[in-house]
C-alpha cells in the first residue's frame, strides 16, 4: 500500500475494512461453480458507501486511495460530525474538496443528488435502481451515464453500452464520471500478476482430453471438429443463453446497438 503511486494515504482506515473471505469460485456445497478463480493474494475489503445516506452534512476529501477489490479508486471523506467513510472517487475530485449528499445540493462533481434535480447532459455514476437502495450500476473505472430526458416519474439515462433506460426520478446518483479512466489501458505484464489477482489459467478445449471437454481428444493437434461447445455441451457461440427478466424490458427505451 505504501508503494502504491495512486494512494495518498499509507494505510486504510481500520474501522472501514474487514476480512474478505476467499471462496475460490466454490459454492455453498464446496464445488467449483465459477471456473478459473483461486490463489488470490490476501486483501481487506474496504466498506464503500454506495448508499450516500448521510444527508445534508458536508464532507471534505482527506485522501484518494487504491482499492484492491475494484478497478476504480476510492476517496476517504470526513463529515463535519467526525464520521469518515469511503466513496467511489469521481474523476476530477481533489483532496480538500467539499461534497454533500442531499436532494437539492449544488450540481458539482462528487455530490449525490436525486435524478429529478440533475440537468440534462450531465454525466452521473453510482445510480440507484430503486430509491434508497444504494447505487448499483455505473461503478466501474471510467464509466458514466448521461441524463438525456425526463418524463413523468422517470428520468432517461444513456448507459455506456449505448442503451437508453428509464430510472425512477426519486433515485439518487453521484455527479461526474468514475475516476481511474486510464485503467483500460493498463498492461498486466505477466501471468504471475493474474494469479495474484485471483485469476487462474484458462486451458483450451482442444488441449484437454475427451472426458473433460467436447473438443478434447484426437491424434496430434486437431481442431474442434464440431460446432463450438462449452465444457457442458452447450453452444459456445451464436446462441443466446441469457433469460432476461420480462419486467426489466419496460424500463428500456432504446436497446444497445
Amino acid at each position: 500500500m505504501k508503494n502504491n503511486p495512486y494512494s495518498t494515504s499509507s494505510d486504510p482506515q481500520k474501522k472501514l475494512i474487514t476480512i474478505l473471505k476467499k471462496h475460490s469460485g466454490r459454492d455453498s456445497s464446496g464445488k467449483i461453480s465459477v471456473r478459473h478463480q483461486g490463489k488470490r493474494q490476501k486483501r481487506y475489503y474496504r466498506l464503500v458507501d454506495f448508499r450516500r445516506d448521510k444527508k445534508d452534512i458536508e464532507a471534505s476529501v482527506l485522501a484518494i486511495e487504491y482499492d484492491p477489490n475494484r478497478n476504480a479508486h476510492i476517496a476517504l471523506v470526513k463529515y463535519k460530525d467526525g464520521e469518515m467513510r469511503y466513496i467511489l472517487h469521481p474523476d476530477g475530485l481533489k483532496i480538500g474538496d467539499k461534497i454533500m449528499a442531499t436532494e437539492n445540493a449544488e450540481v458539482k462533481i462528487g455530490n449525490s443528488i436525486k435524478l429529478k434535480n440533475i440537468p440534462l447532459g450531465l454525466e452521473v455514476h453510482n445510480i440507484e435502481l430503486y430509491p434508497g437502495q444504494g447505487g448499483q450500476i455505473i461503478r466501474g473505472a471510467g464509466t458514466a451515464a448521461v441524463v438525456v430526458g425526463k418524463e413523468n416519474k422517470y428520468v432517461h439515462l444513456k448507459l455506456p453500452s449505448g442503451e437508453v433506460r428509464k430510472f425512477f426520478r426519486e433515485s439518487s446518483a453521484t455527479i461526474g464520471r468514475v475516476g481511474n479512466i486510464a485503467h483500460k489501458d493498463e498492461i498486466i505484464g505477466k501471468a504471475g500478476r493474474k494469479i495474484l489477482m485471483g485469476i487462474r489459467p484458462t486451458v483450451r478445449g482442444t488441449a484437454q482430453n475427451p472426458r473433460s471437454h467436447p473438443h478434447g481428444g484426437g491424434e496430434g493437434r486437431s481442431g474442434e471438429g464440431m460446432h463450438p461447445k462449452t465444457p457442458w455441451g452447450k453452444p459456445a457461440r451464436g446462441k443466446k443463453t441469457r433469460n432476461p427478466k420480462k419486467w426489466s424490458k419496460i424500463f428500456i427505451v432504446t436497446h444497445r446497438p
